[in-house]
Order: structure tokens, then C-alpha cells, then sequence
């Protein structure tokens, strides 16, 4: 089993981040390479697709408004992975109201591939996602 993590810190309350990536729906709303996000099964499955027309399908598996995060894992996707577990995370940040850390983790089994080259791949995913919310939420006030 492989893993990584990626964290960063934003400009804004926990509070805000949460309010803006804890919908299981709202990668659309701060994430550019997802274009859309529809639900089945009653909430707990989201349907994703990317500019290129990827279809990825997501299952929630936890959820807590209070803590501010959810886990998920894939059902299917253009990914050479199984067993693929992720949490997003948002944490305060100790004598800073106006700061909150945003932590995206997962762990998955390689398939097809090197443990590295999949490591790199959804280091690089959150990354790069980690990096859009850091400017979504510099661009609204």
C-alpha cells in the first residue's frame, strides 16, 4: 500500500475553507479540473467529470461537520489504483483565526505501476487542488 499527503495553509477562518470544500458535491466550486458534480445514492456517491471528459465515481465513506472532514473512496476512475481511501481535511491553525491548514491524504494500491509513479500522480492531484482553494479563496471575499 502506498500513500501521500499534501497541506497547505489559506488564507481564511477554518470556518470558510469548510464552508466552501465540505459540500461532498463542491469540488466545482474551487477545483478547475473538475467541471461538474452530480449526486446518486441519496448523497453518498458523487459522479465527477474533468475538462477532458473523464468520468471519476466517488463513494463517502465518513463525514464530520464538526471535525471538518470527509473521507471517500473510488468506485471508478481513469486511475491506475485500487483500494484508494482520501480524506480532506481542514485544521485550525493555533493563535490564527484568519488562517486555516488544509491537509488531502490518501492511501491506494498501485495497479499496473510503480508504488513512486502513483505516489507522484495524486501528490501532484493535491497539490495542485490544494493550490486552486488557496486562490479561490483569495479571489472571494
Amino acid at each position: 500500500m502506498a500513500s501521500t499527503s499534501v497541506s497547505r495553509l489559506v488564507p481564511a477562518s477554518p470556518d470558510r475553507v469548510w464552508r466552501l470544500i465540505g459540500g461532498f458535491g463542491s469540488l466545482p466550486d474551487w477545483l478547475p479540473s473538475i467541471t461538474e458534480s452530480t449526486f446518486a445514492e441519496g448523497g453518498r456517491v458523487r459522479r465527477l467529470r474533468n475538462p477532458e471528459g473523464d468520468v471519476i465515481v466517488e463513494r463517502l465513506v465518513e463525514f464530520d461537520d464538526t471535525e471538518r472532514y470527509y473521507s471517500y473512496t473510488i468506485v471508478r476512475a481513469p486511475f491506475p489504483v485500487v483500494d484508494y481511501l482520501s480524506t480532506l481535511r481542514v485544521h485550525t491553525v493555533s493563535g490564527d483565526g484568519d488562517t486555516a491548514e488544509v491537509q488531502w491524504s490518501g492511501r491506494f494500491v498501485p495497479e499496473g505501476t510503480g508504488d513512486d509513479d502513483v505516489v507522484a500522480l495524486f501528490t501532484g492531484i493535491y497539490r495542485e487542488g490544494l493550490d486552486a482553494l488557496r486562490e479561490a479563496l483569495e479571489q472571494r471575499p
